[in-house]
């Protein structure tokens, strides 16, 4: 890869691909000064649905951001059903606040950002979503060292499960929209 189209993607990546970020930044005419095609900019977008993929993690969730991130310029159904893949597999053994965050994150994904997804995959991110926070509601407070309740504006266990309930009926009111 030669210097120039190395530092496009350097550009790129950094911003997610958003063209508004990059405007804001002041780098837009640089990147656009590139020149490059569509399909460069598709196969980058691409890398990095695959690589923050990877990285999901119940014990740190920023490549679950990283994504959601890269949702608000890519109009790709596999972002989510990599997100519900990954939660369906290893969620429910994590603790309540990883749980939310996964929950809250998948909510927002789906409600604030435009999206292609289907019917069908957003009724089975958010069944899954569901059962996550129906799971922390019905179970005990179980927080892993680092996830203080305070830092995600949470005081007991009370407070947690009225932010679950409120979460779901987020999704029900949603979902009552969408049929």
């Amino acid at each position: 890869m030669n210097d120039s189209l190395l530092k496009a993607k350097e550009l790129f990546t950094a911003y997610y691909g958003n063209f508004i970020q990059m405007h804001r930044e002041g780098k837009l005419e640089e990147y656009r000064a590139y020149e490059l095609p569509k399909e460069t900019e598709t196969e980058w977008l691409q890398e990095m649905l695959n690589r923050f993929s990877r990285e999901l993690s119940i014990t740190n969730w920023d490549a679950m951001l990283r994504l959601q991130a890269l949702a608000r310029n890519s109009q790709d159904s596999r972002l989510l059903e990599n997100m519900v893949a990954f939660a369906s597999r290893h969620l429910m053994s994590a603790d309540s606040i990883v749980k939310l965050m996964y929950a809250e994150i998948t909510i927002e994904l789906i409600i604030s950002i435009p999206n292609p997804y289907s019917k069908e995959l957003i009724f089975r991110a958010f069944k899954l979503t569901i059962r996550l926070l129906e799971d922390i509601i019905a179970g005990p407070l179980v927080a892993d060292p680092g996830h203080e309740l305070h830092l995600f504006g949470l005081k007991d266990k009370k407070s947690l499960n009225n932010r679950a309930k409120k979460d779901i009926d987020v999704i029900i009111d949603y979902l009552d929209n969408l049929v």
